[in-house]
């Protein structure tokens, strides 16, 4: 925020921060090594390891009265998105408030969530408003009651002027009317809380605009807002303050307020200012986009890439591949082994240059590349058996297909408590080490697994962790996406499998996150005879149809996602809790959906044809 009334004397304080702070002091090595989404990391890790003080949302008034006092009136604080010094008799406009005057009437001053609350998602008061995220002092700024209520939950978005709902959205303000800036301050706090929140607080959920080309979680016009937009002696003070220990501090800072530039390094885009004149400022010329990008050398979870060497006037330090618009991965050199695929997929696949000031190109034409099928052709890992017994018998087994061997550090199983609309707890996290090779099954067991059911577990758990009743839905998660389930969530208590044993049946060879009963041959309570092993049957015909099927373009920022296949589909989209959200056919005739309805984020499509189904990802950006 660029304060056009602050007198010289704040001249010394704003030279007294051009050097790094103690704050980051053990993690210089990152700071001065790392770009990218690497950096991204460590700096999140820094805040969340420092956030040690959980201010409640009453506490953020006294926190308040403090780190946003105004500069010109120690007992007054600054109101964001204001502008006017109130003489014009509009309350809503003014600049500066009473400190006591805060409270929810007209001519109040209350907290602006920066990050409105019910952009985050889940909402940034789903684990109460008593603390964070609904509390982080970094987010709440003082504003009028009245300009609060008429900022209401918009998406901040491109604009000129004073503050101001603009095409859908909320401009935040400039100074080309005389008036105050208040756009950097927005875009460092929005950073903020996608580093301290992650998923929940994607800058895409609180900005609209261009995605940038290295997260497409970020918003370029935020990285525009940051470099425009001066850090001021203000944004100064309220990081300061929380850099302590205290009642009312956080114990964190905005590491883009103390360095813009540190954004510049992670995201690309317009160079911001280096605060502590460590990175260098001269160069601003991004490299040439890498041309002729091609593929070759597929394997079932291996694609290489090609392309040529890009120019620059100072030097190219590396590229940026990506697969299907997510960064997966970096090269200094102008080709990469991509590897990690599914068997029988096919993938977008795209590449930047970078430079040493992290000046980045365009990213190149896309190219598809479609990895082999595998020995069995299979798409994920899926449950393939599930044995509800007496007392403490419960046993499931997981199954690999895939073609390659799967690392499962990050596969979980949840359950769903009597079919409940969400999932309850997780059961299982597979260890750190575990992997399944293809064609082979991992079986986790509760540990006081007891005749029949005396089986020699891949893994077991706790007693009274790893249960489940027949009117328990239970999820297989990737990344904690659902990505295969047994039962119905928010299907009450059904007792589906109640007593029973489940074997997936040989003909299943994907996984699916709706639960049909006939892709299961049913057995008799504490039958544990199969578990070990398991049998799939996938033909030729079939695996050459799933590995024609395309979905595009992935990630989608319009209306419509086009499905190309050689027969006819029945399609059903899923959110990440496995709730059915759309449904739709596709043909010859008609080959794309409308998915209008649906908002920004990650979804699970199943593409249901003749002899079976199949479940992709897609991304609405």
């Amino acid at each position: 925020m660029k304060k056009i009334y602050i007198i010289i004397s704040f001249l010394f304080i704003n030279i007294s921060v051009f050097a790094q702070q103690p704050y980051y002091s053990d993690i210089n090595t990152e700071l001065t090594t790392l770009t990218g989404i690497p950096l991204k990391d460590a700096l999140a890790t820094k805040i969340i390891n420092t956030h040690a003080n959980s201010l409640s949302y009453s506490n953020i008034w006294e926190a308040c009265k403090i780190t946003d006092e105004d500069p010109n009136n120690s007992s007054n604080v600054l109101l964001i998105y204001g502008w006017e010094s109130g003489s014009d008799g509009d309350v809503t406009n003014d600049l500066s408030r009473s400190k006591n005057d805060n409270g929810g009437n007209v001519g109040d001053w209350n907290r602006e969530h920066t990050f409105a609350n019910s952009l985050a998602n889940p909402d940034l008061d789903s684990m109460g408003d008593n603390g964070p995220p609904y509390a982080d002092a970094h987010n709440l700024r003082a504003s009028d009651v009245q300009r609060n209520g008429q900022r209401s939950n918009f998406k901040f978005i491109t604009g000129s002027g004073n503050s101001s709902t603009s095409g859908g959205g909320w401009y935040p303000g400039d100074a080309t009317t005389g008036g105050t800036d208040w756009r950097g301050d927005v875009a460092r706090i929005t950073m903020y809380m996608y580093l301290r929140y992650g998923n929940q607080c994607l800058a895409r959920f609180n900005a609209s605009g261009t995605v940038n080309s290295v997260d497409a979680d970020m918003i370029d016009l935020l990285l525009e807002w940051n470099a425009a937009d001066p850090v001021s002696t203000y944004e100064d003070a309220r990081n300061t303050y929380h850099d302590g220990s205290g009642s009312f501090k956080q114990g964190n800072r905005n590491p883009f307020i103390d360095n813009p530039r540190l954004a510049t390094l992670i995201w690309g885009g317009v160079l911001a200012e280096d605060r502590w004149g460590i990175y260098g400022g001269g160069d601003t010329q991004a490299p040439t986009v890498p041309m002729n990008l091609s593929v070759s050398n597929e394997t079932s979870s291996t694609i290489d890439l090609d392309w040529d060497i890009s120019s620059d006037d100072t030097a190219v330090t590396g590229y940026d591949i990506y697969v299907d618009g997510s960064l997966n991965s970096s090269s200094a050199t102008n080709s990469h082994t991509v590897t990690g695929l599914t068997a029988s997929t096919t993938y977008s696949f795209t590449v930047l240059a970078k430079d040493a000031a992290n000046n980045m190109s365009a990213q190149s034409s896309a190219i598809d590349g479609t990895t082999i099928a595998g020995s069995s052709g299979g798409t994920e890992l899926f449950f393939s058996e599930y044995v509800e017994g007496g007392g403490n018998n419960k046993v499931l087994e997981v199954v690999n297909i895939t073609g390659t061997t799967v690392d499962l550090s990050t596969y979980t199983i949840k359950k769903s408590v009597n079919g409940s609309a969400s999932w309850d707890s997780t059961i299982y996290s597979f260890p750190a080490s575990a992997q399944v090779t293809n064609e082979d099954v991992y079986v986790v067991s509760n540990s006081s697994v007891a005749a029949p059911c005396t089986i020699s577990p891949d893994d077991s758990t706790g007693s009274s962790v790893f249960q489940f009743n027949g009117n328990d839905p239970v999820g297989l998660f990737n990344n904690d996406i659902l990505i295969d389930v047994i039962g119905t969530l928010d299907g009450g208590s059904s007792n589906f499998a109640i007593n029973t044993t489940l074997v997936r049946k040989s003909s299943v060879n994907v996984p699916s996150v709706t639960f049909d009963i006939n892709d299961w041959d049913t057995y008799s309570q504490d039958d544990c005879s199969d578990i070990g092993s398991h049998t799939v049957v996938l033909s030729v015909k079939e695996n050459t149809f799933l590995s024609e099927i395309k979905i595009y373009p992935n990630p989608t920022n319009g209306n419509d996602l086009n499905i190309s296949a050689s027969q006819n589909l029945s399609i059903e989209v899923f959110n990440l809790l496995g709730k059915q959200v759309l449904t739709d056919t596709i043909s010859t005739n008609k080959t794309k959906i409308d998915i209008s309805s649906l908002n920004a984020g990650i979804y699970l499509i199943r593409l249901s044809y003749e002899d079976g189904s199949t479940t992709r990802k897609f991304i609405k950006q």
